[in-house]
């Protein structure tokens, strides 16, 4: 049984249940709080809303957990980008209702800013026309998604990752307000032992100061070379006869002089104290707790971003701060070899299926036992490297699995050729001429859209996306399956973070056992939902621990 809800401004709600094609099955009901009105109707199997972030946020903090959703807006994003490619475009209720009458479609309101502190006021919805009842507008809109969907060329596909991506923001919302367990006091040891001592004032600390003299007096200059300006750095190497064309590690390593060192050292401790220092920790980490606000779907090919905070970045060295609460551990499962096992499931090809489908390592068996160049080969396929080792093994690969490599292949021509590309799901890429971000800065660097190299840049882009969008969505269902898992058989398990491809549980040590076993079922549940009944299996690499540098 679906219902639909909407708030009504003065925190009560109006609700009714929907038939198989989104129109009302029951009279509209009036209740004077939202909460109530959700929580005293567990038997209800999805509720249908505008959109998770601002109606499951305030439910969330009340105490309502909610098992299925529909979200109209994430899924407006995921079918105005099937229809027409247009990644990106607007997709509140109001730009959905716009687009049902064939009005002016209104922008979304822009992103806010991630909210570290509690605040007085939210940002409303974006508004409908004058005179247009938000309710009534939910049932059109949503009747009109699902005949839309069933017109998607696998409308049962398209079903499954609209579903994928409604959870996906219900497992959001509940992580950005669980919070990642975080000890600022071994944060706080930890810049101190890297950094040196705080001074204040801005000024920088001890250890990245001795360092930037170190740079200075390396070139012998009676005037400051600031470490943090790349101009800097570029003109004081001219001094002395290094061109260079950027400051970029990699061309760094290259030139044989004493500055080298202490401005590599520097610009590790600088990415450290500007993105993750004190700064970070008092704006960040409060009450034990990292709450950064995830962002399902926030690229093109799904995967998920953080709206501040950088989550999805943290340096190896400050994992030493994510600690479990005493008593608790925390279970850390990484998926091992995703992509390649993805794309032995999309393509169907045979031979890679049944290497993927044998409990081992894939890498060792592609090629009979040469791991190295296996993985080379598989990662060169997948990410369009055409040069150097892995064309060398390339036609090896092409040779033994040649549906794998036809399937990359063909996702590569669509996107040189500017067709859409989709995941096995539905997830579509836009074409160039309404390009995301991540494949406009690739073209850039290739010289530009109509140049032959971002031509072959757009093709190594979308070759890529069928296998990592694909991944994406099979990584939606695992955590669909691991929430469901943990809530039904009523443990204290909590899901506190997710990163493409690895998954975090803080849970009380006696369960960790449970959550690691109810992690693998959920990721071979997934695959068999996601890419139906194939040999592959989607093995996941699990370490319970207290403390999440002893994962790694």
């Amino acid at each position: 049984m679906r219902w639909a809800v909407a708030e009504t401004g003065d925190g009560g709600a109006r609700l009714c249940p929907l038939d198989q094609d989104g129109r009302p099955a029951g009279p509209v009901v009036r209740e004077p709080s939202l909460a109530e009105a959700v929580r005293s109707r567990p038997e209800v199997e999805r509720w249908v809303w505008r959109s998770t972030a601002e109606i499951y946020r305030p439910l969330s903090a009340a105490g309502v957990r909610v098992e299925r959703c529909y979200d109209v807006q994430a899924a407006e994003a995921l079918l105005i980008g099937h229809e027409e490619g247009q990644s990106g475009q607007a997709r509140s209720l109001a730009a959905a209702w716009a687009r049902l009458h064939n009005l002016p479609v209104p922008p979304d309101a822009p992103t806010r800013a991630a909210e570290t502190q509690p605040s007085l006021f939210e940002s409303g919805p974006v508004p409908l026309p004058p005179g247009t009842d938000e309710f009534d507008a939910l049932l059109a809109v949503y009747a009109g998604q699902l005949a839309r969907t069933a017109k998607t060329e696998h409308p049962e596909r398209m079903r499954l990752l609209l579903a994928a991506e409604s959870a996906g923001m219900l497992v959001a919302t509940e992580m950005s307000r669980t919070g990642i367990p975080w000890r600022a006091d071994v944060h706080r040891e930890l810049l101190e032992k890297l950094l040196g001592e705080r001074f204040p004032g801005g000024m920088e600390p001890r250890r990245m100061a001795e360092l930037a003299d170190e740079v200075s007096r390396a070139f012998g200059e009676s005037v400051r070379v600031r470490p943090d300006l790349p101009n800097d750095i570029i003109r004081a190497f001219a001094r002395v006869g290094i061109l260079l064309s950027s400051t970029r590690k990699w061309e760094l390593q290259r030139i044989d002089h004493p500055a080298v060192a202490p401005l590599l050292a520097y610009k590790s401790l600088y990415r450290l104290y500007t993105a993750h220092g004190w700064s970070w920790l008092e704006q960040w980490v409060h009450g034990g707790r990292f709450r950064p606000e995830y962002l399902p779907g926030g690229t093109v090919s799904g995967r998920w971003t953080t709206n501040g905070g950088g989550a999805l970045q943290i340096p190896k060295v400050i994992r030493q701060a994510i600690r479990a609460d005493p008593g608790w551990r925390l279970v850390v499962a990484d998926a091992d070899q995703m992509e390649p096992r993805v794309l032995a499931a999309i393509s169907r090809d045979p031979g890679l299926m049944e290497v993927a489908g044998r409990g081992e390592d894939l890498y060792a068996g592609v090629f009979g036992g040469d791991r190295a160049q296996a993985k080379i080969a598989l990662l060169g396929a997948i990410y369009g490297q055409t040069s150097g080792d892995a064309l060398t093994h390339m036609a090896e690969l092409r040779r033994r699995y040649p549906a794998a490599v036809a399937y990359v292949d063909d996702a590569a021509r669509a996107g040189e050729e500017g067709r859409l590309v989709r995941t096995w799901l539905g997830r579509t890429c836009p074409p160039a001429s309404i390009a995301s971000p991540e494949a406009e800065a690739q073209a850039q660097a290739e010289g530009g859209y109509g140049s032959t190299s971002a031509t072959r840049a757009r093709g190594r882009f979308t070759r890529n996306f069928v296998v990592q969008g694909s991944a994406a969505d099979w990584a939606l269902l695992v955590l669909a399956g691991v929430r469901h898992a943990m809530t039904h058989a009523g443990l204290r398990a909590e899901l506190v973070f997710f990163q493409h491809d690895e998954v975090i549980v803080h849970c009380p040590a006696e369960e960790a056992p449970t959550v690691a076993e109810m992690i693998a079922t959920a990721a071979e549940t997934a695959g068999r939902i996601a890419f139906g009944t194939t040999p592959v299996r989607f093995p996941f690499t699990t370490a319970v621990v207290e403390c999440y540098w002893d994962a790694k």
